[in-house]
């Protein structure tokens, strides 16, 4: 009976501890399963925002290109409409060549086509013109200062928007509010004097507007399509949107500029990379960031601008410029965070 007594507690004894190996090698799977999992969405995350980043720079890059084709003799409609023809070519192909099977015209109601031609207007047709005029009444510096600062407004849209579901911790706003003072700090240079011309401004601030309402637009579309569906969208509407300028502004640069080297491979660089890839990718990093820290990543904007200017222009690099670009990392830094 002794006997019977012990082998019964060494059996409850190893299904004990049997049972609390199991259940230990469990945690320790669930734990590094829970994990991976972080450092996997870390990872991910900051792919998005380095290909943010990347995007940015390319497009602060642009001012060089089109000052180029500008000393050609074509007017920034006509450099507009030429780059957004490419990338809608180069696009539509690729689609029909390579994604046939998911291939759609249009989309799926009335409303959501709507809904892609006030893309194309707010990212397209409307945006540049009213920058690129902008620039005839007022300073560069104003136009850049007001247009740089659309991330503000677009969290101040996407706040009434979703108010209910989207809510902005105090240090988000504070990060986005500091990565404007650095913006300010890159662009003033030292020189806080700003000459106020209220057409110029005005007209700046409705490229401002504009960007942050297609931010606020690209956060509906993406629940729906593709980003590649929604950028051929995006340059169709932009260039059927524009056709109305032409009426008051006729003209058209001739075959043989267009196809002059110096012209035509700034106008690639402008089509292909400036927008068809640039505008895919960026309406993909919406879809994975977020409307609001996505559209922070355009503080830096001035910062890669001055930096091709020094490279390619000889122009200086000041403390100012340094200062700034550090408020506005630290401030998408704090924009960033959750809470």
């Amino acid at each position: 009976m002794v006997k019977g007594t012990n082998n019964w507690a060494k059996n409850q004894k190893k299904t004990y501890f049997s049972f609390h190996i199991k259940r230990k090698g469990c945690t320790f799977a669930h734990r590094n399963a829970k994990i991976y999992i972080i450092a996997k969405e870390l990872m991910n995350r900051n792919l998005y925002h380095f290909t943010a980043f990347l995007t940015v720079a390319i497009w602060g890059s642009t001012f060089v290109f089109t000052k180029i084709l500008l000393l050609n003799g074509l007017s920034p409609a006509q450099i507009f409409t030429l780059r957004f023809i490419i990338a809608y070519v180069l696009l539509l192909g690729y689609e029909l060549l390579f994604r046939r099977s998911e291939f759609r015209l249009v989309s799926q109601s009335l409303k959501d086509e709507l809904l892609m031609v006030g893309l194309g207007i707010t990212g397209g047709s409307i945006y540049f013109l009213a920058e690129n005029a902008a620039m005839l009444y007022t300073t560069a510096t104003n136009t850049s200062l007001i247009v740089c600062s659309c991330p503000l407004f677009a969290m101040l849209l996407v706040a009434l928007v979703y108010r209910h579901s989207e809510r902005f911790s105090k240090i988000q706003v504070f990060g986005s509010v500091l990565a404007c003072m650095g913006m300010a700090v890159v662009v003033l240079n030292g020189h806080f004097v700003l000459h106020l011309s209220p057409l110029g401004d005005a007209l700046a601030f409705g490229a401002c507007l504009c960007w942050a309402l297609y931010s606020l637009l690209m956060k509906w579309a993406t629940d729906r399509y593709s980003a590649v569906f929604i950028t051929r969208k995006v340059f169709f509407y932009g260039l059927l949107t524009i056709l109305p300028y032409y009426i008051i502004e006729p003209g058209f640069p001739s075959m043989a500029v267009i196809t002059s080297p110096s012209v035509l491979w700034n106008l690639l660089f402008l089509g292909v990379v400036a927008s068809m890839l640039c505008f895919l990718v960026w309406n993909w990093v919406i879809s994975k960031l977020g409307a609001v820290v996505a559209t922070n990543w355009v503080y830096l904007n001035p910062i890669t601008t001055i930096i091709f200017a020094a490279w390619l222009l000889g122009e200086q690099i000041t403390p100012w410029f340094l200062l700034g670009t550090c408020l506005i990392l630290a401030g998408m830094y704090l924009c960033d965070r959750k809470a």
